[in-house]
């Protein structure tokens, strides 16, 4: 490339370095500008996820406030726990509460009556 250069006077060279430094201050600014569009848009982004981040953690908090009532009611409701747990209905539940350890709900079948119980017809009168 340099050989082509040889024929050329100063006036031709100095016009082609300012042609070559347009070019690059043209491609520069190109390049800001597309670097600009990616910061804006980057932040745009940014601030999208900063929002969805903080309804996500208000759903969180509110989730953690109802459990926190639904325990505090079912820790409440310690007597009625016990006469569900005696209760006669075909099918009850029963919660079983143990210190340190998560809630569990259990479903008792009903109790097995003889067969002679089951076939008599009821009694009226």
């Amino acid at each position: 490339m340099g050989q082509d250069l040889s024929g050329l006077g100063v006036k031709e060279l100095q016009t082609l370095e300012n042609q070559l430094e347009m070019s690059i201050r043209c491609i520069r600014t190109k390049k800001d500008q597309l670097m600009i569009d990616e910061i804006h848009e980057l932040n745009r982004k940014g601030s999208l996820i900063h929002q969805e981040n903080m309804e996500l953690y208000r759903k969180v908090n509110l989730i953690r406030q109802e459990n926190a009532e639904l325990y505090k009611k079912l820790y409440e409701t310690g007597a009625e726990t016990e006469a569900n747990r005696d209760s006669t209905t075909p099918y009850n539940f029963a919660v079983i509460e143990e210190a340190n350890t998560p809630v569990r709900l259990e479903l008792n079948p009903p109790s097995q009556q003889n067969d002679a119980e089951q076939t008599a017809p009821p009694k009226l009168g």
